[in-house]
């Protein structure tokens, strides 16, 4: 009878360890889980976690920057293993409630918070954003006289700085010459959800000769791609040459994060790449694991962090030639042949 116990005592140890679940929270910013963009691209990587490791998800939007720090609260309280905050804006909150909770996991997506139970998730965006710059730069017409490409920041703040200056390089390493035109959306969080806004400054820097567009804005970056539609029609916009120059009219945009170039088909003519949705599935995995140890975790070309798409949306606008170019460079940046910079 007591070997009986003893068995059915170890069985139901066992049951209950085999139906235990990793318990993930996950705390978005402003643009909110539908983003098409940053927070869109971490909450496909917290999903595709739950299919392949089976974890126990749950987020919440809460919308008003006062609730973060109550929402990452109430998920330490109800023990979860894990505890993500989307975006800088989120770093206060994290740090707050990590403290509280120094028996509790947390990550913070591209902000530093220097907590052994917190993971830091950053990106090299600069150098993604100069490969788009340079198919920028291959993609770009001559408008009176000159080629003009434009960039529209969400938040004017360091971290979009590094998009700015990496597409800025990329674009002048194919013509030394080309103008970029800048433009931020503003100077503060709503600045991510503000697509009237991008959609005005797209409109702007078209009618200053931009002929292709990189939008690093968030949900804002949704006005660039309307300003498209307007301006080219909803359908495809495939260019034509006339001795290797366009000759054509359309004008592009490059999507950002996750990719868009299925938005507006045959319009985008690559996105770069972001890969929150890898840094989120692999912080996962090491919790699942059990071998996360906090401190910074660095996303970059060298481990597929950052780069861009190609699909069946944009393949007639990066053809085979332009790819093997940006690849080439692309390397190099790996090797340290070239060192993109990330200030301005």
């Amino acid at each position: 009878m007591k070997r009986l116990i003893v068995l059915l005592s170890i069985f139901l140890m066992v049951s209950a360890y085999a139906l235990a679940e990793v318990r993930v929270g996950v705390v978005f910013d402003a643009g909110g889980k539908n983003d098409r963009s940053f927070n869109q691209s971490a909450w496909e990587g917290a999903s595709k976690a739950k299919k392949d490791f089976g974890i126990a998800l749950k987020d919440v939007e809460p919308g008003d920057s006062s609730a973060v720090e109550e929402a990452m609260r109430a998920f330490a309280q109800e023990g979860y293993d894990i505890i993500f905050g989307i975006g800088f804006a989120n770093a206060t909150a994290i740090e707050n409630v990590a403290k509280e909770f120094p028996g509790v996991n947390f990550a913070i997506v591209d902000a530093v918070v220097d907590l052994p139970n917190v993971s830091s998730l950053l990106f090299k965006e600069h150098e993604g954003s100069y490969l788009v710059g340079m198919i920028a730069g291959m993609r770009s017409r001559v408008v009176d006289g000159k080629r003009v490409v434009g960039f529209i920041g969400g938040m004017e703040i360091p971290l979009i700085h590094k998009f700015e200056v990496g597409y800025r390089e990329g674009a002048r390493k194919i013509y030394p010459d080309i103008e970029v035109i800048v433009n931020y959306v503003g100077n503060t969080p709503t600045a991510w959800n503000d697509p009237a806004k991008a959609k005005e400054i797209a409109k702007a820097q078209i009618g200053k000769g931009a002929s292709v567009i990189y939008a690093a804005a968030g949900g804002s970056g949704n006005g660039l791609f309307d300003a498209l539609k307007e301006t080219n029609g909803k359908g495809p916009c495939y260019p034509k040459f006339k001795n290797n120059d366009r000759i054509d009219s359309c004008v592009y945009g490059i999507g950002v994060d996750s990719n868009q170039n299925y938005i507006v088909p045959g319009q985008i003519v690559t996105s770069m790449l972001k890969r929150v949705d890898v840094s989120v599935y692999e912080t996962i995995k090491k919790v699942k694991d059990g071998n996360l140890s906090g401190g910074i975790q660095i996303f970059g070309l060298e481990n597929n962090g950052v780069g861009f798409a190609i699909d069946k949306f944009n393949q007639r606008l990066v053809n085979k030639k332009m790819a093997k170019v940006v690849n080439q460079f692309r390397q190099k940046i790996i090797d340290g042949e070239i060192i993109v910079p990330d200030k301005r």
